[in-house]
């Protein structure tokens, strides 16, 4: 039995969140009555998990009745999104978003998660954050007569979407001169090891380690700089630091995989090429939206310098009316003669890659970092990679059914920049490449029992 606001709801099999009798909502001062016949369900439940698709239903309402479903929320950061879509109901009074499509709002047509990717910041360029593992990211959802401005509620349900599964334990780690956070599925193992390479200076997010460790992997997350106690700026990045996370990572009890995976995006993506690149152990690397040169730091290794930086041109940035910058070829050309020495040799990596490229990644060119690789690689004679493409999605491809983001800070830009993308496309790319990164580190990461306990 839950208590909220003064009244009386119970959620019962199947998720079902019921309003057991009407209730006072306050809508613009007014106070008014919600419909106690109105039902708005969540299925298969209303606890999930972060990356789960959940069904929206509404029952109870009049024939043929249009009304305004809403989806709200709050990040880490305090800021509001939301979302909204109109639906007509079928003669028996229900609307299904699986079945029934939207006719105006933030999305049109069947969407069944479309409250979801299509909620927006209630101010310009900001991106949802929701990096802590430990807090779900709730969702309230409500029904309301459709009318100009928000209409009286109807119903409403939450949605509670988990960043950590059942069982998963959390570890944050200091130790040498790693720090970051491991996450452990339940059990003896063995399991597959991955480490997780987030935003350099942005902070730590658990939330694609934690979900990934949810899903049966062992998942170190780290960052370069700028956490905990380690420098807030630097001038070079030093490729041992994450082979000294490689070796932790391996250490771990309940690791049964010889080697580990790597997944990236972004500026670390680059990096992770590098580690494939020069470091032994690295069996799969995920590269969303990189780069195939080393960028913005040169890369050290062993206190020796490997690769110069590929750096940016910011007089090829291009103002828009919104106030963000289209930066998509603000970064030097790596094939230019001057340039070819800051190119990643991903010819030395023995395992393997799996490049994801969005065709309208406004940050930089992604497709063409990604020919770029393949063409390296089949040019030595390699096939120890897949690439997927994905048309009309944009720069920050995360675990699925998060708010799509069209712009927000750029740490490297010092300023507000678009990240390309249409949301509905944006969306569905993130589904289908969830999957396929979970399907290749299964297949790669292969888990030897006898190793696991060997090190109990």
């Amino acid at each position: 039995m839950y208590k909220h606001g003064g009244d009386e709801e119970r959620e019962r099999g199947g998720g079902e969140l019921l309003i057991l009798k009407p209730r006072e909502e306050k809508t613009r001062g007014v106070s008014e009555k919600m419909s106690s016949q109105v039902r708005l369900r969540l299925l298969p439940r209303a606890r999930c998990m972060f990356d789960e698709p959940v069904q929206v239903k509404v029952a109870g309402l009049r024939s043929r009745q249009v009304v305004t479903v809403r989806a709200r929320s709050t990040d880490e950061k305090g800021v509001v999104f939301s979302s909204s879509a109109t639906y007509r109901a079928d003669g028996g009074g229900a609307i299904d978003l699986e079945r029934d499509p939207s006719l105006s709002g933030s999305y049109t047509g069947v969407e069944p998660m479309g409250l979801l990717w299509s909620m927006r910041p209630d101010s310009l360029h900001k991106r949802f954050q929701r990096y802590k593992s430990l807090n779900p990211h709730v969702v309230k959802f409500s029904v309301h007569e459709e009318e100009e401005e928000e209409g009286r509620m109807l119903a409403e349900a939450t949605n509670e979407r988990l960043l950590i599964g059942d069982g998963v334990s959390r570890h944050t780690v200091k130790e040498g001169n790693i720090r970051g956070v491991l996450f452990t599925p339940p059990g003896r193992g063995p399991f597959p090891a991955v480490l997780d390479l987030y935003i350099l200076g942005g902070g730590l997010s658990e939330k694609r380690a934690s979900l990934l460790a949810s899903r049966g992997f062992v998942v170190l997350t780290v960052v370069a700089f700028g956490y905990d106690d380690m420098p807030k700026k630097i001038k070079e990045v030093h490729l041992d630091y994450f082979e000294e996370a490689i070796q932790f990572l391996k250490k771990q009890d309940t690791v049964g995989s010889k080697g580990v995976g790597v997944i990236s995006l972004s500026k670390t993506a680059d990096l992770a090429l590098s580690m494939a690149s020069y470091l032994p152990g690295v069996e799969a690397t995920v590269w969303i939206n990189g780069c195939s040169a080393n960028t913005f730091f040169p890369l050290y290794y062993k206190k020796r310098q490997i690769l110069p930086a590929l750096m940016l041109d910011p007089s090829k940035m291009i103002l828009t009316e919104s106030g963000a910058a289209n930066v998509k070829n603000v970064l030097q050309n790596p094939l230019a003669e001057e340039n070819k020495a800051t190119l990643v040799p991903v010819e030395h990596a023995e395992g393997r890659f799996l490049f994801v490229a969005a065709e309208d990644d406004l940050n930089w060119d992604s497709k063409a970092h990604m020919d770029m690789m393949v063409e390296r690689l089949q040019r030595h004679g390699k096939d120890n990679f897949e690439s997927v493409c994905y048309p009309g999605a944009g720069h920050y491809l995360e675990p699925p059914y998060g708010p799509y983001c069209p712009s927000s800070f750029h740490w490297v830009a010092g300023r507000q920049v678009l990240w390309g993308g249409e949301p509905r496309s944006h969306a569905a790319a993130e589904v289908h490449m969830w999957n396929k990164i979970q399907e290749f580190f299964r297949t790669q990461l292969s888990c030897d029992a006898t190793q696991t306990k060997a090190k109990l």
